[in-house]
């Protein structure tokens, strides 16, 4: 969609836009970093805490929490001594991976490598 069409439904429709508020939700801090470790599969909360790298409990467990009532992932308990909940993309998840796989891209194309330095 060209850039002045966005621009004109967010004028046009001061109540909705889809970009801003696609934007709003994956912004978020480390939002991103687990949904591209959920695309690998499912993850216990330890599991993905390691792979995230560097996000502290409290907060995964409130990303986790939003994305589940925003219908991106969904959690499984599982009946075990202890029980252990595990984490899975759905498919509003697993359609995110199109939007990583362009910043991936974006990013490759574009940013200088950490060797090369900022211009």
């Amino acid at each position: 969609m060209p850039r002045h069409s966005v621009q004109a439904t967010a004028e046009a429709d001061h109540s909705f836009c889809p970009v801003y508020e696609a934007i709003n939700i994956l912004q978020e801090k480390w939002t991103l970093h687990i949904i591209r470790s959920l695309l690998q599969g499912p993850r216990g909360f330890n599991e993905l805490s390691r792979a995230v790298g560097g996000c502290n409990p409290a907060t995964l467990a409130q990303r986790l929490e939003k994305l589940e009532q925003l219908g991106i992932i969904s959690k499984t308990i599982h009946s075990t001594m202890p029980p252990r909940t595990s984490y899975a993309l759905t498919q509003a998840g697993q359609a995110l991976q199109e939007v990583i796989e362009a910043i991936d891209r974006w990013s490759r194309a574009y940013l200088p490598k950490p060797s090369e330095g900022l211009p």
